[in-house]
């Protein structure tokens, strides 16, 4: 079985954490076949990613490409990297175990965040995370970065920066853990929407394939990313401001249930809207995922209705955003 991944050590990491899976479960030879995305060229080109700053679409079309084009039998992604619409032919086949999705920082001298000096140089190309930081009030300089998991450690490392902010699940992945200073609270920072869990495709039509994917597949992941996934999707409907959502299973009175928490932001963090909502998911697992569908939708609507819909626009590139200080 090929699959097909990006070049970055992060991402055939993940692409080879599959590949061990169908081994071990299946007995499947499998094959990492290293695709070249648009996102991967930019980065090393250090060119500005198309589009509104965030990585959502680019770097999958490629991998979809190969894999419509047959050259690879599975695509490997980070869910938060995709659109939250459908592509013809490919089919979101399993969505394996999720890692630990919060955000983390990486700072000097073992700093968190708010022991970071007033004006500290805190790197980060994500509007949903420049927002929430700038809510916080912390006096720290909001600064673009570009590149992998290394290049944005080396910043610290380097003294260019004072900390970065990053995904928990990739250094997870990449063992690396013990580079982190600080695990944001999610009830501050709000992950971005499926972050954490991996995506793997195949062509809808391919069912030897999708059939051994299903092994794969996490009934409580997929639920959980599905109610974020919905909200984001809704939201993005009516709504251009950052936006954050973490779903978890809690085990209730009369079992299961899927909570889901969820805010969008102004750009500058002085305005947001959050809500949060549950479902009780039943017995039968096959159902979570359109009960889990409709609470995003429920609570994405709730909060377009509480006035989403009027917060801005995230910035069109974080990376050309200049530097601010806010007093705290």
């Amino acid at each position: 079985m090929r699959i097909g991944t990006r070049r970055s050590a992060l991402a055939t990491t993940q692409s080879g954490h599959v590949a061990a899976a169908l081994r071990e479960r299946l007995g499947i030879a499998t094959e990492l076949v290293e695709i070249n995305t648009d996102g991967d060229r930019s980065q090393a080109a250090n060119t500005p990613l198309a589009g509104s700053g965030s990585s959502v679409g680019v770097f999958v079309s490629a991998l979809r490409d190969a894999l419509l084009n047959g050259e690879v039998d599975v695509a490997v992604h980070s869910l938060k990297d995709l659109p939250t619409y459908p592509a013809d032919g490919i089919t979101l086949a399993a969505v394996p175990l999720r890692e630990d999705p919060r955000d983390v920082v990486v700072a000097r001298d073992g700093l968190t965040l708010g022991e970071l000096p007033q004006g500290s140089r805190v790197g980060t190309g994500s509007p949903r995370r420049i927002a929430q930081i700038e809510a916080l009030g912390l006096g720290v300089a909001l600064v673009g970065v570009r590149g992998n998991v290394d290049t944005r450690i080396a910043k610290v490392v380097s003294g260019d920066y004072d900390a970065v902010v990053l995904a928990r699940a990739g250094l997870a992945r990449l063992g690396r853990l013990a580079e982190v200073t600080e695990v944001l609270d999610p009830l501050q920072v709000l992950p971005a929407p499926g972050q954490g869990a991996l995506a793997v495709e195949c062509r809808s039509d391919d069912t030897e394939t999708l059939a051994a994917l299903a092994s794969l597949d996490d009934p409580g992941t997929r639920a959980a990313v599905t109610a974020e996934r919905t909200a984001l999707a809704t939201l993005e409907g009516g709504c251009s401001a950052p936006i954050g959502a973490l779903a978890d299973i809690a085990e209730g009175d009369d079992g299961p249930e899927l909570w889901l928490r969820a805010v969008a932001l102004s750009t500058d963090g002085a305005l947001a809207v959050r809500r949060s909502a549950s479902t009780p998911l039943g017995e039968d697992l096959t159902t979570w995922s359109a009960d889990a569908a409709t609470l995003g939708a429920a609570l994405a609507n709730e909060m377009i209705d509480d006035g989403a819909a009027e917060l801005d626009a995230p910035l069109p590139d974080p990376s050309a955003r200049p530097a601010k200080v806010q007093n705290a």
